[in-house]
């Protein structure tokens, strides 16, 4: 049967994806974080409660009123099984940021809640990387939390190593929920590792009983993504029927030049919404989404542009 998140897809134009909430939660609402399992314990805080249900809202209030479908994921990067161990909260950590989530979504039919998973070590160095069987053991508890807490799909986020991803991708496909895989990518075309776009789609594709709905970027600009699609090698078929979203940061300087970086980086918002506009035109991308640096204004520009 299809899902959902693939109906949306063949029948939309575009879906929209949540915009930023880590950076704007410290930046906006001066909230910190735990140190194991980051944004996934402010759902048991009240000051964690409401900010992050005004920035959903916010993003939320934007797909409602261009009636596109818009997808949110629960802040739970970080909240995998050994995290969530070392941080002294339950397992429940998972379902509560599921429930949360839910509230949410109850006042629009259009919404789908998505469970965020990680790589275990550095989303952009690939530092603490797991090998294929390792990832497929460690990352299938947090699967099987979300299909329990009912996720209508399943997200892994900023993926740096193929390895990983393709473990992390057979633990999400022997849910029988859909998924997405989403790469940590560079200019060059490739992600960390040096497997280049085209390459890690196939690979994952061929290994598991469930392919994902779909592949992604996310937390890198897009201009760098134009960059990265233009390379030969993955001008192929695979990549434009498959490669479909983006989560945008805003600023177009790489992962070595952002990381660590002790100011926000931040592009014109109109110029990025053409940025993301070229990705649609040029590339047929289905999923649009914002990172570091967006906020309801980033939002706005992009879903004028991309619904004209």
């Amino acid at each position: 049967m299809i899902s959902k998140l693939e109906k949306y897809l063949s029948t939309n134009k575009y879906l929209l994806m949540e915009g930023a909430l880590g950076e704007r939660l410290k930046r906006e609402y001066q909230l910190t974080f735990d140190e194991h399992v980051a944004m996934a314990s402010l759902v048991y805080s009240d000051k964690g409660r409401d900010a992050l249900r005004e920035l959903w809202n916010g993003y939320l209030a934007i797909a409602r009123e261009y009636n596109v479908p818009f997808l949110a994921t629960t802040p739970t990067r970080r909240a995998n099984k050994e995290r969530v161990r070392d941080s002294g909260y339950t397992e429940d950590i998972i379902a509560d940021n599921v429930n949360f989530l839910k509230t949410i979504a109850d006042s629009y039919s259009n919404m789908l809640i998505g469970g965020l998973m990680g790589c275990k070590g550095d989303a952009y160095t690939g530092d603490g990387e797991l090998g294929l069987e390792a990832s497929r053991d460690f990352h299938i508890w947090q699967v099987e939390k979300f299909k329990d807490a009912g996720v209508d799909f399943l997200y892994a986020g900023i993926m740096p190593m193929l390895p990983e991803a393709v473990g992390m991708a057979q633990a999400m496909s022997e849910s029988g929920l859909p998924y997405i895989i989403s790469f940590t990518i560079k200019d060059n075309g490739k992600i960390i590792d040096g497997v280049n776009i085209n390459d890690a789609i196939e690979i994952i594709d061929s290994v598991v009983d469930i392919p994902p709905v779909c592949y992604m970027t996310n937390c890198v600009h897009p201009r760098i993504v134009a960059k990265a699609l233009q390379q030969p090698f993955n001008q192929t078929v695979t990549v434009k029927q498959r490669f479909l979203g983006i989560q945008a940061n805003t600023s177009p300087l790489s992962y070595e030049e952002l990381d660590n970086s002790a100011d926000l980086k931040t592009s014109d918002p109109d110029q990025w919404a053409v940025d993301i506009n070229n990705l649609e035109e040029q590339y047929r991308m289905k999923i649009f989404g914002g990172c570091c640096g967006t906020d309801n204004i980033y939002m706005s520009k992009m879903v004028s542009l991309l619904s004209k």
